[in-house]
């Protein structure tokens, strides 16, 4: 995430950090920051670092060597980036595009014992619309490649102004190399403002491969410095 959406023209340098909490049968909890030398609302150069961590559980057949076939195992992943672009201000919203090397680390667990994944590294391809069609509503839309774990996360979301934040559906989809698929299917209330921070709640429905539909509930926060 690059910003809560499209602001007001701003000058000198501005530095956004930011949390979120993905919660459901996958979870994911991430943070990091942005740096804009040029200001939040202006054209020019971006630079965006996080890290971040999660589980999952997993059916079906393990292919590792040192681990036998399972019936079910958990993958704990841990993963950072640094990514640098350039983001193009208008008045009806801003768009970003970032690209930089990343980082993860994976374990599995089951019956059988853990087994620690090699470490690898790859390039990461981030994009981000935060884009306003009328005065009340907000379109954001993101996408993000990695090659070190081979993976892919997108996210669509609209929403209407109506009690201090924009409130609408949302769907997201994460897919990897171990053939993997996360939906998320659901509601969203964004830029809710609590003290110096502002937020993003989202509720809805989780389709994994190998699982039943359940709940999931993210939470975001950023805070300008």
């Amino acid at each position: 995430m690059l910003a809560p959406g499209p602001t007001a023209a701003a000058e000198g340098w501005e530095t956004v950090l930011f949390g979120s909490l993905d919660a459901g049968a996958a979870t994911f909890l991430s943070a990091g920051g942005k740096v804009a030398p040029g200001g939040a609302g202006r054209d020019g150069f971006i630079l965006l670092a996080s890290v971040g961590a999660g589980h999952r559980r997993e059916r079906g057949v393990c292919a590792c060597a040192r681990l036998p076939v399972v019936a079910s195992l958990t993958r704990t992943t841990a993963l950072g980036a640094a990514v640098v672009g350039y983001q193009w201000s208008h008045d009806w919203g801003v768009v970003a595009l970032l690209a930089g090397p990343e980082g993860s680390a994976e374990m599995l667990s089951g019956s059988a014992g853990d087994l620690a994944l090699p470490a690898r590294w790859g390039l990461r391809l981030h994009g981000e619309v935060w884009a306003r069609p009328t005065a009340e509503t907000l379109l954001q839309a993101t996408a993000i490649l990695g090659s070190s774990r081979a993976d892919a996360w997108g996210r669509l979301a609209w929403g209407y102004r109506l009690w201090g934040a924009y409130l609408g559906p949302e769907a997201s989809l994460f897919v990897d190399r171990t053939a993997y698929r996360k939906w998320n299917l659901g509601l969203h209330a964004t830029d809710l403002a609590l003290g110096v921070f502002s937020l993003r709640a989202s509720v809805g429905v989780q389709l994994e491969t190998g699982r039943r539909p359940g709940p999931y509930l993210t939470l975001a926060a950023w805070r300008p410095l």
